[in-house]
């Protein structure tokens, strides 16, 4: 499975946004520069996920986004349903009308999968993404 840089991206975003908190008030300049990623691009992104109403925009000088829920409220699925449609279309028919049977087992196939993944990225959020960071950041051991 291959997540696109969107989604990618807005995990990223999100993550940093989680870290900050979920009242604080995020500048897009600052966060892609703190991400390493264009800002215009960053602010598609942020296009799709306001849409999904999973951050609102605050106006004015001191402007930017925050988070439109907890970091315990959004979910992968939320994330990438927003921001990677490709990585849940569904495939067209490939096989021949007198293939019916096969075709019937390959929507089975993909039902399933499809499934899994849904499940699985439903029950991951961003709290989740934000322990596993804490915890990655307090494995670095450093010698002088």
């Amino acid at each position: 499975m291959r997540i696109s840089a969107k989604g990618r991206y807005a995990i990223a975003a999100l993550l940093r946004m989680a870290q900050a908190g979920k009242d604080t008030v995020v500048n897009i300049t600052r966060l892609s520069e703190g991400l390493g990623i264009s800002r215009i691009y960053l602010e598609q992104v942020f296009a799709l996920l306001k849409r999904a109403q999973l951050v609102t925009s605050i106006q004015g000088a001191q402007g930017g986004y925050q988070l439109a829920h907890a970091p315990s409220q959004i979910s992968m699925l939320d994330i990438l349903h927003a921001t990677d449609i490709s990585l849940f279309e569904k495939p067209g028919k490939t096989l021949s009308e007198d293939a019916q049977d096969a075709e019937a087992a390959l929507d089975l196939v993909s039902n399933r999968l499809e499934q899994a993944v849904e499940q699985s990225l439903s029950s991951l959020h961003l709290s989740d993404l934000m322990e596993e960071a804490a915890r990655s950041q307090n494995n670095y051991m450093f010698f002088i």
